[in-house]
């Protein structure tokens, strides 16, 4: 083993949901407070996979399907103000599944911004970091 191949120190693989649409009340504005927008939200969870690659057993990865519905019953009765406080609950949710050590979390709001497809926010949260 050289320096560099320590197991600890090694790069985690990716699992990803893309493009999950979901509707929810978001915002400061008070027509944001009424009716439900367009959210974009993409996850990239970091885990270590080999076992799973090696087993091809379900209960040696990642639950992302659960994971997408419990982010979808979140989102859907969340009432935030702001993207940000969103991104972070859907962050937590992540984090709290077995095998996760990381997540990236990017919320999308079509139309927040005039003249722009949209604005959004992208965290990255770390397992190791929860208290």
């Amino acid at each position: 083993m050289t320096e560099h191949s320590n197991p600890n120190d090694r790069p985690l693989d990716r699992l990803h949901i893309q493009d999950l649409l979901v509707r929810c009340i978001v915002g400061i504005n008070p027509e944001e407070r009424e009716k439900e927008q367009d959210v974009i939200i993409n996850v990239t969870l970091h885990a270590d996979l080999r076992k799973a690659c090696k087993s091809d057993d379900f209960n040696d990865t990642v639950d992302y399907r659960s994971l997408k519905k419990r982010i979808m019953a979140a989102v859907e009765a969340s009432s935030d103000l702001l993207v940000e406080r969103l991104a972070q609950r859907i962050a937590d949710l992540c984090l709290e599944s077995d095998g996760v050590e990381r997540v990236r979390v990017r919320v999308d709001k079509p139309g927040a911004l005039r003249f722009a497809k949209s604005a959004a926010v992208e965290i990255d949260r770390f397992a190791a970091d929860r208290g």
